[in-house]
C-alpha cells in the first residue's frame, strides 16, 4: 500500500444516499468490502487491516441512475450497497466511517474515510425554519446538526466576555434538526451552541463552541449570537414599515453603481466624523457624497450596489483597536513614492478597510460599518441606509459570497464546519476542501448549503428591502440553486412579505473555472447556461473590447494592449503599431461590442464587419460564443468595477504616450457611453463618472481608505498616489514613469466635464424607452448595426420604432453613433434616414462642446472623433 491508501484522513469514497456508497476500488466481486466506524473515534490501520469500532458488511452492486444524474463527476465510479435501520444510520454517521477493501486472502487492499455529505442530503434535508423562530414574544432556537452527538446551548445574559453562561440541553429531531423552546426574557440575550462532533480533520471528538450559522445579531468581532426579533420597532427608523420603494417597470430600466460602504464617505468633510465609514453618512443628506448620490438618481441610476455589507471576518470591529495611516502626510509624499504603499501594508492587519469577500455571518450586517458594533444597533443602521438611500430615489444591490467563507475546519472562524464538518464546503478527491475561489469553497450543490442561500438571501430582501443580489463568482453555483432563488424571490408579495419579489433582480459573476468548470459537477451558473433564467452575468466580452487586453495583464508587453476605446490602430502607443492584423483585431472587438450593445443575445444576427451576418452565438469570442443571453435583462454592461484598474488608470497604461488630458478624458467618456446606451442592464463603479484612480492599483482589496478613497468635491481623483502595493515587479518601471508625468494628472474641470457628461448619458437613457428595450422580440425587431470596415473606430446603432404600436412617445428613430477615432467620420451610407438625423435633445446643449457644435449645423452627417452622439428623428 501507499502511504495515500493507507491514510484515513483522506476520504476518497462517497456515501450518497442511504444504501449506496461509491468508490473506484468497490469493482472486485470476489474482495470483500467492509464499513468501519467508531462512535468515538479512533479507526486505525493494522497489518490486518482496519480495527478499533465496529463493522458493517458491504456488497458490489450497479452504480443507480439516480446517483449518476446526482453526481456526474462520479458517474463512473463502481458501487457498494448498505443496509442499514434509521437508528443504525444515525449512530454511525455520528463518529468515524471509513470503508475497507479485503482482498480474498483476508490482506488489506486499500482504506479510506468518506465524504457523507451525499447520505446527509438523502437522509436528513430539512425544509423548516432555523436560527431564531418567534411565536409571539416567545422564541425556539434550531440548529441543523445530523453528525452531532449532543448539542448544548450556552446562553449569556449580555455580550461581556467574562459573563457566564447558563447552559441548556437541546433536544434532537428527526432530521438532524436540535431545538430548544426559550423564554420571553431571553430577548436581547447572547448564545453560542456547544456542539460535540467527530471531525476527520483531527481523528477525534471535538467539542466545539460555535455561533449560529442563521445568526441576525452579533456581539462585536461576532463572538457571540444574539436573540432579536427583527421585527421589533426598536430596530426599524420611523417609517420603515409605510417606507415607497421607487418604481422599476422593467429590469432593463436599471442602472447600477457599485459602491464599498467605507470608500463612499471616509474622505467627505461634510459627514459627521463618528458616521464617516457608516452606513449612517447615507443618512447626511447635505454631505458631498449624497448630493452626488441624489443628482445620479435625479438623471436616471436606479440602483446602488454595495460591496459586501454582511459579517465580514477580516475587518476588527472594535474601533480603538484599529489603526490608518495619516493620509496628510501619504498626501505630502512623491506621486511615485513607494512610501504610501509601504505605510498601507504597514497599518493593513489593523485596517478598518477590506472589500469584504470573506464572510463570517451571511446574514447579519457587517459591524465595522455600525456606530455600535455590540448587538442590534447595525440592524437599525442598516435599515436607515436602506431607507434614505429609497427617499433620495435608489434602490439597493447587496453584494453576496455564498460560494465560499473565511475559514473551515476547526478554525476559530469556521462556523458550518465546526456544526457539520465536511458537509457545507466542497470537497476535492481527496477530502479536502477546494480552493479554486482562493478561500474555502462552499458547496451549493448539497441541499443545506442551498437552503442556507436561499433563506439568508430571503432575509434580507423581506427584513431590510433589499432589491437586488450580486453573486460573487455565480459560476461555483449551481444553476438550480439560482434558478430556484429565483422563485423564491418570485413568491415574494407586498402583501404578504411587504416587498415585491419579482422586482428584486439578481446577477453575478458568471465565470466557469475551477472544480466546477465545463458542468463537472453538474450545471453551474456560467455565463453559458443562465440564458433564459431571468438572471444577469457580467459580459466580458464588451469589457474586453472596450479597454482592450484581459483584466489579469501585466509586464509592458500586455498591459498597453490597446482596446476600442484606448485607441487600438486609430491612436498606436508604440507597443501597438497600427498594424493591419491590429486593424482586424479593432474590426473584430467592435463586433463584440455591438453585439453586446444588442443585448449580447445569443440569437441576434450580428452584421460584422467581414460583411456576413452571424447569429450571436456563432460570433467567435476566444473560443467561445460571443453572446449568450436569452433576454437582455441577463447581460450586464461595464466596462469597470472594484476588481481590476480603473478605466481611467487603464487608460494611462494604455493611451499613447503624448496624448493630451483632454483626449483621456473623451476616452473615458467614450467608454462610459458604450456602457449606458447599450441595451441591457448598465454598471458603474463608484467613481467611474469622476475619473476615479486607484493609482494603478490592479486589486485594491486591502489597499487601506487612500488607494480607495473617492473624493465627491470633485478637486480630485486619486491619481498619483503613490505607486500601489506590489503585486507584478514588472510593472513597476512603468508605473514609476506614469506617476511621475504632471502631464497625467487630470484638473478639477477634465473630472467636472466627465460628472457632467455621464449625467448626461443618464438622462438620455432614462428619457428614451427605445434604449432600453424590456425584451428579446424588441430587440430582434428594431435594433441595427451599420458597420462599415473602411472606417475602423466607427459603430452605428439605430433603433427604429414600431409604427403600429410605438413604445417612444417622442422619437421615431434613435441612432447611437460611437467615433473612437481621433478625428471626425462621416455616418455610413447605410443610416437609416441619414439626412433627417438631429441630435437629442439632451444633447443638443451638452456639456460636450463637439456635440453641442454639431446640433448648430441642422443635418448631421460627421461623428466628432472620440465621441459619442445620440441622434434622433422626433415624431
Amino acid at each position: 500500500m501507499t502511504d495515500l491508501e493507507s491514510n484515513l484522513r483522506f476520504a476518497q469514497a462517497y456515501w450518497v444516499a442511504r444504501d449506496t456508497l461509491l468508490w473506484r476500488r468497490a469493482a472486485e466481486p470476489t474482495w470483500r468490502y467492509v464499513l468501519h466506524h467508531a462512535r468515538a473515534g479512533g479507526l486505525a490501520l493494522a497489518p490486518e487491516g482496519v480495527v478499533g469500532g465496529a463493522t458493517t458488511p458491504l456488497a458490489p452492486k450497479p452504480t443507480p441512475a439516480a446517483a449518476q444524474a446526482r453526481f456526474p463527476h462520479l458517474a463512473q465510479l463502481p458501487a457498494l450497497h448498505i443496509d442499514l435501520a434509521p437508528e443504525g444510520l444515525d449512530a454511525i454517521l455520528g463518529g468515524e466511517v471509513c470503508v475497507a477493501a479485503y482482498r480474498p486472502d483476508g490482506s488489506l487492499a486499500e482504506a479510506t474515510a468518506l465524504q457523507i455529505a451525499g447520505v446527509l442530503d438523502d437522509c436528513y434535508a430539512y425544509d423548516g425554519p432555523l436560527g431564531i423562530d418567534w411565536q409571539g414574544e416567545t422564541p425556539t432556537l434550531r440548529v441543523w446538526a445530523p453528525t452531532a452527538q449532543l448539542v448544548r446551548l450556552h446562553l449569556f445574559a449580555d455580550q461581556r466576555p467574562e459573563t457566564e453562561a447558563s447552559t441548556l440541553p437541546m433536544r434532537r429531531g428527526d432530521r438532524g434538526v436540535w431545538e430548544i423552546a426559550g423564554e420571553p426574557r431571553w430577548k436581547g440575550m447572547y448564545y453560542l451552541y456547544e456542539v460535540s462532533v467527530f471531525v476527520r480533520g483531527t481523528g477525534a471528538v471535538e467539542l466545539n463552541l460555535v455561533t449560529d450559522p442563521y445568526s441576525i445579531s452579533l456581539s462585536m468581532n461576532s463572538r457571540r449570537s444574539q436573540i432579536v426579533d427583527l421585527a421589533d420597532a426598536m430596530h426599524k427608523p420611523q417609517g420603515w414599515n409605510s417606507m415607497a420603494k421607487p418604481p422599476l417597470a422593467n429590469f432593463t430600466d436599471s442602472t447600477i453603481y457599485e459602491l464599498h460602504v467605507r470608500d463612499f464617505s471616509m474622505c467627505d468633510p461634510l459627514v459627521r466624523p463618528e458616521y464617516r465609514g457608516t452606513y449612517m453618512a447615507f443618512t447626511e443628506g447635505e454631505s458631498f457624497g449624497m448630493r452626488h448620490l441624489r443628482a445620479l438618481a435625479e438623471a436616471g441610476l436606479t440602483h446602488i450596489h454595495l460591496l459586501p455589507v454582511f459579517d465580514i471576518a477580516s475587518i476588527e470591529e472594535d474601533a480603538s483597536k484599529r489603526a490608518e495611516p495619516d493620509p496628510a502626510y501619504l498626501a505630502a509624499l512623491p506621486p511615485d513614492a513607494q512610501d504610501q504603499a509601504r505605510l498601507v501594508v504597514v497599518h493593513r492587519e489593523r485596517s478598518g478597510f477590506n472589500w469584504g469577500y470573506d464572510p463570517y455571518h451571511y446574514t447579519t450586517p457587517e459591524g465595522s460599518y455600525a456606530t455600535d458594533p455590540d448587538g442590534p444597533r447595525r440592524i437599525y443602521e442598516f435599515r436607515s441606509m436602506v431607507q434614505s438611500l429609497s427617499e433620495s430615489g435608489l434602490r439597493v444591490v447587496m453584494d453576496v459570497v455564498y460560494n465560499h467563507t473565511d475559514a473551515s475546519g476547526q478554525h476559530p472562524k469556521s462556523v458550518l464546519d465546526r456544526i457539520v464538518p465536511g458537509y457545507y464546503h466542497r470537497l476535492n478527491k481527496n477530502g479536502f476542501v477546494e480552493r479554486s475561489t482562493c478561500c474555502q469553497n462552499t458547496a451549493s450543490e448539497h441541499a443545506m448549503m442551498e437552503k442556507l442561500i436561499i433563506d439568508s438571501v430571503l432575509t434580507w430582501a423581506r427584513q431590510y428591502k433589499v432589491d437586488g443580489f450580486r453573486f460573487d463568482l455565480m459560476g461555483h453555483h449551481m444553476k438550480a440553486n439560482m434558478v430556484r432563488l429565483r422563485a423564491a424571490l418570485d413568491a415574494l408579495t407586498p402583501e404578504r412579505d411587504g416587498v415585491d419579489g419579482r422586482r428584486i433582480y439578481l446577477y453575478g459573476e458568471g465565470w466557469d473555472f475551477g472544480e466546477v468548470a465545463g458542468n463537472s459537477l453538474g450545471l453551474n451558473a456560467s455565463q453559458h447556461n443562465m440564458g433564459g433564467t431571468g438572471i444577469g452575468s457580467f459580459n466580458d466580452r464588451l469589457r474586453d473590447a472596450v479597454r482592450g487586453g484581459w483584466p489579469f495583464d501585466s509586464g509592458v508587453d500586455l498591459i498597453r494592449a490597446q482596446g476600442f476605446a484606448t485607441g487600438l490602430y486609430t491612436a498606436p502607443n508604440g507597443h501597438n503599431s497600427g498594424s493591419d492584423e491590429e486593424r482586424q483585431r479593432l474590426l473584430r472587438y467592435q463586433d463584440w461590442i455591438c453585439l453586446g450593445m444588442a443585448g449580447n443575445l445569443a440569437r441576434y444576427p450580428l452584421a460584422t464587419h467581414d460583411g456576413s451576418t452571424r447569429l450571436g452565438a456563432d460570433v467567435d469570442y476566444n473560443g467561445q460564443p460571443a453572446g449568450y443571453t436569452q433576454a437582455p435583462h441577463e447581460q450586464v454592461i461595464y466596462v469597470e468595477a472594484h476588481d481590476n484598474q480603473t478605466l481611467f488608470d487603464i487608460i494611462q497604461y494604455k493611451a499613447p504616450g503624448d496624448l493630451p488630458m483632454d483626449e483621456r478624458v473623451r476616452m473615458q467618456n467614450l467608454a462610459n457611453a458604450i456602457v449606458l446606451l447599450s441595451q441591457g442592464v448598465p454598471f458603474l463603479h463608484a467613481g467611474q463618472d469622476m475619473l476615479r484612480s486607484k493609482s494603478l492599483d490592479r486589486n485594491s482589496y486591502s489597499s487601506g481608505d487612500w488607494f480607495n478613497r473617492l473624493d465627491f468635491t470633485y478637486t480630485t481623483n486619486g491619481w498619483g498616489g503613490g505607486i500601489p502595493p506590489v503585486e507584478h515587479p514588472g510593472d513597476l518601471i512603468l508605473q514609476q514613469r506614469l506617476l511621475a508625468d504632471p502631464a497625467l494628472r487630470p484638473a478639477p474641470e477634465h473630472i467636472a466635464f466627465t460628472v457632467g457628461f455621464a449625467r448626461e448619458l443618464l438622462r438620455i437613457r432614462a428619457s428614451t424607452p427605445l434604449l432600453r428595450l424590456p425584451d428579446t422580440a424588441h430587440i430582434l425587431r428594431m435594433v441595427r448595426f451599420h458597420p462599415c470596415p473602411e472606417m475602423p473606430g466607427l459603430i452605428v446603432m439605430s433603433i427604429l420604432d414600431s409604427a403600429d404600436a410605438p413604445l417612444d412617445p417622442r422619437f421615431a428613430l434613435v441612432v447611437v453613433a460611437i467615433n473612437a477615432a481621433p478625428g471626425a467620420l462621416p455616418l455610413p451610407p447605410s443610416t437609416p434616414q441619414r439626412g433627417a438625423l438631429r441630435p437629442h435633445p439632451i444633447q443638443r446643449g451638452s456639456v460636450d462642446l463637439r456635440l453641442r457644435a454639431i446640433a448648430q449645423q441642422g443635418v448631421v452627417e460627421h461623428i466628432p472623433g472620440r465621441s459619442a452622439a445620440v441622434l434622433v428623428v422626433e415624431r
